[in-house]
């Protein structure tokens, strides 16, 4: 196991944000992750008798999957919790049920519309909070996304990636991903559709610890040019499925296609968090062609994610 893990930087912290975490420390997951995905079978008992409490308010597959696959196959249990079943979904205090969470299980994973609700779960919850999807950011996803461009490229620092398509919860995580690591990022929205002014300042000024240019910009042409790395996620997210038809106008000179990838470079690699639409966001020659490694990446939220409940939950 890695210096950083085996120095307790880790243990009973948080996972919020990328921006909660100094550039060495989340190098240090990405190497845990390579060894953890390389040495399976070492790991089988490293999480046994823990258990992972996960809430989800919205649908998943990856998330839901990867989380409770990983914790199985670390030697815990995890369980399912919908608010629909829970006394938070009638009405009950997030700091009651932090705080009764934490008398019952090692750590909680949450999928929620609400950042401010994650970190208030966090405020109260004696044991590890881990975001797995809020309004504001997806920083599990971005953490595989990492792990996946590193596997491709053998390299982090440096490299473009281009993100084209809604200011969302995974453009801000990439934001703050490509700070932490010194990679440029750059993110194409429509007008009206930029992201989050605040987090892109608290992006910018993290980068200037590792030297990572950050773009905002109109024009996905201008974002694309000469990229390593070409990202994008369905126009519509979660919640805001009502405004669809809109934003199909919208988005419309948004589409990640041949002809927006040829200003990339030659060997560029092409990421979608999934699940895509295609010939929407994304036509399909890209998704389906020889330059996605979008499979690689929905894997890797199973290592990625190991790599943060061991780090959260061992000690030693």
């Amino acid at each position: 196991m890695n210096a950083a893990i085996e120095n307790k930087t880790f243990y009973g912290r948080d996972f919020l944000t990328l921006l909660d975490y100094k550039p060495n420390e989340i190098e240090a997951l990405l190497r845990n992750a390579l060894e953890i995905k390389q040495n399976k079978a070492q790991y089988a008992d490293a999480l046994k008798g823990q258990s992972l409490g996960m809430i989800f308010e919205n649908a998943s597959t990856r998330t839901r999957v990867s989380f409770e696959v990983g914790m199985t196959q670390l030697g815990g249990h995890a369980l399912f919790l919908s608010p629909r079943d829970m006394q938070i979904g009638r009405g009950e205090p997030v700091k009651d049920t932090a705080n009764v969470l934490s008398r019952y299980v090692d750590a909680i994973m949450i999928r929620t519309n609400s950042h401010e609700l994650v970190c208030e779960l966090a405020e109260h919850a004696s044991v590890p909070v881990i975001n797995a999807l809020t309004d504001a950011y997806h920083p599990c996803q971005a953490m595989a996304d990492l792990l996946t461009i590193y596997e491709h490229k053998k390299v982090l620092k440096g490299l473009k990636l281009a993100y084209v398509g809604d200011g969302n919860n995974v453009a801000h995580s990439l934001l703050a991903a490509g700070a932490k690591v010194g990679m440029d990022v750059s993110i194409a929205t429509p007008v009206g559709y930029e992201v989050d002014k605040d987090i892109f300042e608290k992006a910018k000024k993290a980068a200037e610890e590792t030297g990572a240019t950050l773009i905002q910009t109109n024009d996905a042409k201008e974002a694309v040019k000469d990229a390593d790395v070409i990202y994008t996620d369905v126009w519509a997210s979660m919640g805001y499925e009502q405004e669809q038809d809109e934003r199909m106008k919208q988005f419309n000179e948004y589409q990640v296609n041949t002809e927006l990838a040829a200003l990339a470079k030659d060997d560029f690699i092409f990421l979608h968090c999934l699940p895509a639409h295609r010939g929407e966001e994304v036509s399909a020659d890209i998704i389906d062609g020889t330059h996605s490694v979008v499979y690689d990446q929905a894997e890797n939220r199973l290592h990625a994610q190991k790599a943060i409940l061991l780090a959260l939950l061992t000690n030693s």
